[in-house]
């Protein structure tokens, strides 16, 4: 191997040849396969959302449907690593296919739950195929093209989640209101079995050498699983389910340290490590880990508290303030698409430092709008906020994939891919502690900023209300403008200026 500089600022290293996991003329197939498994993952949310008060109407467990989302989440979170070492092992294809059988399997079963404890229980089924659907999908994206090709792909991907982001709500509402809420899950299993037929039928990875028994570090696996687990179970419930300092908030967090000093333990000891001690010691994979990390935090911001500040201080309709959020995730993969003439002449991490700088500006300025101001102010600024965005996941994202070989690519994009995750649910934690903390002061006694929506949305709400709910997500836009600067920081100092790309 050799070292050579090229244009945009990266060390290229220059690899042994070899052939891609699917022939040119079957690439095309192979791309509308991952389109279709990333939509299973993207409607998920978005579509199941609309429909619960259908659900609970229906099963009842009011006081559980938050779990309906977070223990698909946390499924979906803790699996990453592991499907992630399992595809550099055994090959993306088979963790692809096993994961969205599982997926399917998870959705017909929701579709036929009796209770909201079993639905729960199924969602968790469908966030175990999920992780395998979100990290092998992104994955094979880098193994398909080469570097110059990959933006491509990626904003591709990047689409999906922008047409789910506003097609689920809607088909979600349309199904509940002149179907049956279960036709949300029942859908899914078109989808899913096109995309396992096309990956099944197109989606042919070289052979490989590999040891004649692969080795498969299964504690470490189990004890990933609990770990993290047992933390974000305490991060996602403290302060909602029960007191931050409460026995059962302190017995999670103190299983969940337990854990991760025995994760550290057989992750040392393991041949084939789940979590490799490489994703943390190289450079540019650990700056990134933690960069992608702010950037779940501050995607809380936007998407959980604007949607309140739309319909409780600019007076707007839940549609025309569903909108008002939508516009971001436009913005965003049209930015990704273009973000490649941009870090070929700059480099991956000046790129992404001028779209998170960028989104720290649009973040901290949110608090400036006007009271209460005009619909059109925070819908500009979240257009740019979108494509800021946009000009720092992709290129962090495809940098990292292009410094690793295929052997360790499923690894090292799946560990960017959890702290991302697990940013979002600390976000939500965190920022909701902020906005309710926020609440209280303004507004004295327990407040919270469910109880104050539900007053504004049945028009008991004064207007010391409403500048209180403006007080409370501005704190937490001023949080998510701490996070981009986190990030800023982190890219700054710790990322090497120029990526070691592995060119193969």
């Amino acid at each position: 191997m050799y070292r050579e500089r090229i244009r945009g600022g990266q060390h290229r290293i220059r690899a042994a040849p070899g052939r891609r996991a699917a022939a040119p003329d079957r690439r095309g197939a192979v791309v509308a396969a991952l389109m279709l498994a990333m939509a299973l993952a993207a409607l998920d949310s978005t579509i199941v959302s609309t429909a619960v008060p259908q659900i609970v109407g229906d099963l009842g467990g009011f006081t559980l449907f938050s779990w309906l989302f977070s223990g698909y989440l946390l499924a979906v979170t803790v699996t990453l690593p592991v499907y992630g070492k399992l595809s550099d092992t055994f090959g993306r294809k088979p963790v692809l296919v096993a994961g969205a059988a599982l997926f399917l399997l998870g959705s017909l079963l929701c579709a036929g739950a009796w209770g909201m404890g079993a639905l729960i229980a199924f969602r968790v089924v469908q966030g175990l195929g999920g992780g395998a659907l979100q990290g092998t999908v992104q994955t094979l994206a880098a193994d398909l093209y080469p570097l110059e090709q990959r933006p491509r792909i990626q904003a591709r991907l990047s689409t999906v989640w922008a047409v789910s982001a506003i097609a689920g709500p809607a088909l979600g509402g349309l199904l509940a209101a002149y179907a049956d809420w279960r036709w949300i899950f029942l859908v899914n299993l078109p989808i899913g079995a096109l995309a396992l037929w096309l990956i099944v039928r197109h989606l042919h990875e070289p052979e490989r050498e590999r040891s004649a028994r692969p080795r498969v570090d299964w504690a470490g696996a189990l004890a990933v699983f609990a770990c993290a687990g047992a933390l974000l179970t305490a991060t996602v419930q403290g302060g909602v389910a029960w007191p931050w300092l409460s026995a059962p908030s302190l017995a999670l967090f103190g299983t969940g340290g337990a854990l991760a000093a025995l994760v550290v333990l057989i992750e040392r000891r393991a041949a084939e490590p789940i979590i490799p001690g490489w994703v943390w010691r190289r450079r540019t994979i650990a700056a990134v880990n933690l960069a992608l990390g702010a950037l779940g935090l501050l995607m809380v911001a936007p998407a959980v508290f604007l949607p309140t500040y739309a319909q409780s201080v600019l007076g707007l309709a839940p549609v025309a303030a569903g909108f008002v959020l939508s516009v971001w995730t436009l913005s965003w993969p049209i930015s990704a698409a273009l973000s490649q003439h941009v870090y070929r002449r700059f480099g991956f991490r000046d790129t992404a430092l001028l779209g998170i700088g960028t989104a720290a500006v649009l973040l901290f300025s949110f608090p400036f709008l006007p009271y209460p101001g005009a619909a059109w102010q925070p819908t500009v600024l979240m257009l740019a906020l979108g494509a800021a965005l946009g000009l720092f996941q992709l290129p962090l994202i495809v940098g990292v994939q292009s410094t690793v070989g295929w052997s360790e690519r499923g690894t090292a994009t799946a560990s960017v891919l959890f702290c991302r995750q697990t940013g979002q649910t600390l976000g939500a934690s965190v920022f909701g502690a902020v906005a309710n903390g926020v609440l209280s002061a303004r507004l004295g006694g327990g407040s919270d900023l469910d109880a104050v929506t539900r007053a504004l949305d049945a028009g008991t709400a004064a207007e010391p209300t409403r500048r209180a709910v403006a007080d409370a997500v501005h704190a937490v836009y001023v949080g998510a403008g701490c996070a981009a600067a986190l990030a800023f920081a982190v890219l700054l100092t710790l990322a090497p200026r120029r990526f070691p790309v592995l060119r193969e």
